[in-house]
């Protein structure tokens, strides 16, 4: 633990009322944003116009249903947390809100429920308390610190580009945002985060080639 503390010190707290109220906050927001994904996907052609208007510009609900706006919303509950463990809990709390409230939608008002993309939420909200505390450290100090966080921006310009040999096409404008949204959450001194960033796209390419390898 000595180890990992000089990564980042963790903050202790004893007011455990607001932990919770922390918690269940963060609980109601998972169920919230599930309701309104599916709800934004479901009924799109019954959206009021303004909402209406926003999805079909920025393509909303496919947006919703991609991984990299959740990913951002769990990087910042975890990153923000005060200690690794409740990183871990807080994070889990967010999903099993998340995914329990969308599918419940799905299954009981949309009238159905896509199986084998629900058990890749499910498998994603259980090792999400994992990710979540090893996340935490991304806002330490030292070469570990440093390299958590370019394996999380590398996934986000994963998510944020398509591309091969020859090309390379922006997925949406709103993955791109979500990408300079990791990179401003977890920016260091000028120096290192151009080294993150560096080191993030040598990461990208790896996890592409090897993800095109096996799939």
């Amino acid at each position: 633990m000595n180890v990992l503390n000089k990564i980042r010190e963790p903050k202790r707290s004893n007011n455990v009322k607001i932990q919770c109220l922390i918690t269940i906050s963060i609980l109601l927001l998972g169920i919230s944003l599930g309701i309104f994904s599916k709800y934004l996907d479901y009924h799109q052609a019954e959206l009021p116009t303004l909402l209406q208007s926003i999805d079909t510009t920025l393509d909303l609900h496919n947006f919703l249903g991609r991984f990299s706006p959740w990913i951002i919303i769990a990087l910042c509950i975890s990153i923000y947390s005060h200690t690794p463990i409740r990183a871990s809990i807080n994070v889990l709390i967010f999903f099993t809100g998340f995914v329990s409230s969308y599918y419940l939608y799905s299954y009981f008002i949309a009238g159905f429920f896509p199986q084998s993309y629900a058990l890749i939420w499910v498998v994603f909200t259980i090792i999400s308390p994992l990710l979540a505390s090893v996340c935490w450290y991304a806002k330490g100090d030292g070469p570990i610190a440093l390299i958590i966080s370019s394996g999380i921006i590398s996934v986000l310009i994963n998510l944020a580009f398509s591309y091969g040999m020859f090309y390379i096409d922006l997925r949406s404008i709103l993955d791109l945002m979500m990408l300079l949204s990791g990179i401003l959450v977890l920016h260091r001194s000028g120096k290192e985060t151009v080294i993150m960033i560096g080191i993030s796209i040598v990461l990208a390419l790896v996890i592409h080639s090897v993800l095109a390898i096996l799939f």
